[in-house]
């Protein structure tokens, strides 16, 4: 096994989406680690604070080659990374190991047409929050006293599909911009595998965020962090899950929040069949039981996303997935 390094650069980063076309930043084989860089706020760099801006971070702003402009979303991304003998239909097994802000300031955008209540909040609005690195705090509103707990995650961990110009907004089957705050340190994220190498790429670091998003934007904040990758051949899943030291998370997507409910229901029956050995009507029925369905985001259009916690203490006598 390897230890790589994979910095953000103009060669190692693309903007906006997805695609098979892309160089890989990065080779590696199953069983490696990588500590990994990434940049938020590509859109914003002009307006933000200078300690927002790193000279590495300004480069890529100011000269990202158009071949790494692959996508219409806003998102910059680290990778892809190619994974020796990943093959379609394969399973991408990644174990977050670490994750952590690399600066002391995030940023949370308002923008006219998105969130929950744009008729509402139709003005478009920037704030620059500045974090505690120390206490793992952010005071919001500023100067109020009130100081939210930082739980960094990547908003952004997905493979590559056959489009070619994929955007980076709505959330896929092969993950992607899924916004899911229980991607923490500690957790594991399976993957469906399209197309040969896998080309997973990483980005979109968020500080702190409330199950749904709803403004659209959590506390944005370039992220590093540690990662381990499995090639896995012995599993068949076509729908992200993920574990964390408590739960299974398994997770829908869909054109509004009840078509995504209605896929995480599906999908974590079709969990609990597969992994847990339940007849389909008893997974179903223990969902409604047991299992708890959470808004993941309901902002990233055309797609919005729902996940089930199944709590993995009640489930003692299985093995969810062979280590």
């Amino acid at each position: 096994m390897t230890h790589h390094l994979l910095k953000a650069n103009c060669k190692t980063v693309h903007l906006g989406g997805f695609s098979p076309k892309l160089e890989p930043a990065l080779t590696v084989d199953s069983g490696d680690r990588i500590d990994i860089e990434t940049y938020s706020g590509y859109y914003v760099a002009d307006k933000a604070p200078p300690e927002f801006l790193t000279p590495e971070f300004l480069d890529i702003c100011q000269n990202l080659p158009d071949n790494r402009k692959v996508g219409p979303g806003p998102h910059l991304l680290t990778g892809p990374i190619y994974v020796n003998g990943a093959e379609p239909g394969d399973v991408l097994e990644i174990h977050i190991e670490e994750v952590y802000p690399s600066l002391p300031v995030g940023f949370n955008a308002i923008r006219a047409g998105w969130g929950v209540l744009p008729e509402y909040f139709p003005d478009p609005k920037l704030r620059f929050i500045p974090l505690d690195l120390e206490q793992k705090i952010a005071e919001f509103p500023a100067n109020s006293g009130v100081k939210i707990p930082l739980h960094p995650f990547f908003g952004i961990i997905g493979v590559a599909d056959f489009e070619i110009n994929r955007s980076s907004i709505p959330p896929q089957r092969y993950g992607g911009n899924m916004d899911n705050q229980e991607l923490q340190a500690g957790t594991r994220l399976f993957l469906p595998i399209a197309v040969r190498g896998g080309l997973l790429s990483i980005g979109d670091g968020h500080s702190a965020q409330g199950d749904g998003e709803v403004n659209g934007t959590a506390i944005e904040t370039s992220m590093n962090g540690t990662i381990q990758i499995i090639l896995r051949k012995d599993l068949f899943y076509i729908f992200p899950f993920a574990e964390t030291p408590t739960h299974i998370v398994v997770m829908g997507f869909g054109q509004t929040l009840d078509d995504a409910f209605d896929m995480a229901v599906k999908q974590t029956v079709n969990w609990l069949q597969k992994y847990a050995n339940f007849q389909e009507e008893d997974a179903y029925v223990f969902c409604s039981l047991a299992v708890n369905f959470r808004i993941t985001q309901a902002v990233n259009n055309p797609r919005k996303g729902v996940h089930g916690m199944i709590p993995k203490s009640i489930l003692p006598n299985v093995q969810i997935i062979d280590r």
